[in-house]
């Protein structure tokens, strides 16, 4: 009677265990089906614009000198100044200058006289004709001479031709300077409409870009502005010194006046676009600069593929080469997932 009993309790203990173990292999089957939500690979074309950077400048950059030699008599601006178009910037010691004025009309004086005389004495038949064209012409080469003083006196002080700033004062009150001296660097800034972004391009960015095309800039003394901006001048040989062609935007300042030397960076829009896969952000794995993986959806497995990254916009990447349009991508649970996965569509 009890080894009756006994069978009979081993079997119900069999039985159960069974039972439980068909239960924990049925939960471990469903724990390796994983849900992830899908999204179809899309196509868009977008504009292939061009990321560069460069220093602020003006539109004119101007040394200005005195025409001849002498002793600085006063600069009436210092360097950070602005100035007004026809405003006196600096002057020469006129001590000379005036010395050579009345030298030069003592001459001519002296040479009219000596002309009369010889009007007076040919018509008498004591000079001859080329006499008389003689003095003529010494007449004319004083009041020549008097011109010349005259014109390097006018160029004995300076004037501002446009409106602008000293960037940089080079001679000070008391200095001798000669002719063709630095005496003020200066930027001009007529209307605050001459301010330029000199980037630097490779040949192939140089070549896309047009006079007139849109550009926006960001300026690191204006963090949280952008300011508008078209490309002004593009230049015709590469600079020697950075191995880059140059390509200058003029600024739209509005009421802000950057400082020349300011760092900047520009997105410069050009006609040509390109058609770039787009996909959700939290669809990448592994992502290392331009490169990163996703899983492709296909037969209800994944498989992980290499994508190239164009750029990133928001929650939205943009994809040069990996993918093609149509192509289904998990867009959740990737973490957990591996080719060996099966996995559940969800919406």
């Amino acid at each position: 009677m009890n080894k009756k009993i006994t069978i009979f309790l081993l079997s119900v203990l069999l039985t159960t265990s069974c039972k439980e173990k068909k239960k924990e292999s049925k939960h471990f089957e469903t724990a390796d089906v994983i849900a992830v939500k899908t999204a179809a690979v899309e196509s868009l074309a977008l504009g292939s614009n061009i990321n560069a950077s460069g220093l602020v400048t003006t539109e004119n950059e101007t040394t200005y000198s005195f025409k001849i030699g002498g002793v600085v008599r006063g600069v009436f601006v210092e360097e950070g100044q602005f100035f007004r178009k026809g405003q006196l910037l600096a002057t020469l010691d006129e001590t000379e200058i005036r010395a050579g004025l009345n030298q030069s009309d003592l001459n001519v004086q002296k040479n009219e006289r000596d002309y009369k005389r010889a009007t007076n004495l040919y018509k008498d038949s004591v000079y001859t004709l080329e006499q008389v064209q003689n003095t003529r012409t010494g007449l004319d080469i004083a009041r020549r001479q008097k011109d010349a003083v005259a014109f390097n006196a006018r160029y004995a002080k300076i004037y501002a031709t446009a409106d602008g700033f000293v960037s940089q004062k080079v001679a000070n009150k008391g200095e001798i300077v000669g002719p063709g001296s630095p005496v003020l660097l200066i930027n001009e800034t007529s209307h605050n409409n001459n301010y330029l972004l000199k980037v630097g391009l490779t040949d192939t960015e140089w070549a896309s870009v047009k006079i007139g095309q849109k550009a926006m800039v960001t300026l690191d003394g204006y963090p949280d502005k952008k300011f508008e901006s078209f490309v002004f001048r593009k230049s015709q040989a590469a600079d020697r010194a950075i191995g880059s062609f140059q390509v200058e935007l003029k600024l739209i300042m509005n009421d802000s006046k950057p400082a020349v030397g300011m760092f900047g960076k520009a997105d410069i829009k050009t006609d040509q676009s390109e058609d770039l896969i787009v996909i959700p952000y939290n669809s990448l794995l592994e992502a290392d600069g331009n490169k990163a993986f996703v899983y492709v959806i296909a037969n209800n497995k994944v498989k992980k593929r290499p994508v190239t990254i164009a750029r990133f916009e928001n929650d939205k990447v943009f994809v040069k080469d990996g993918l093609q349009k149509g192509d289904k991508i998990a867009i959740s649970n990737s973490a957990y997932l591996n080719e060996q996965s099966t996995i559940k569509i969800i919406k």
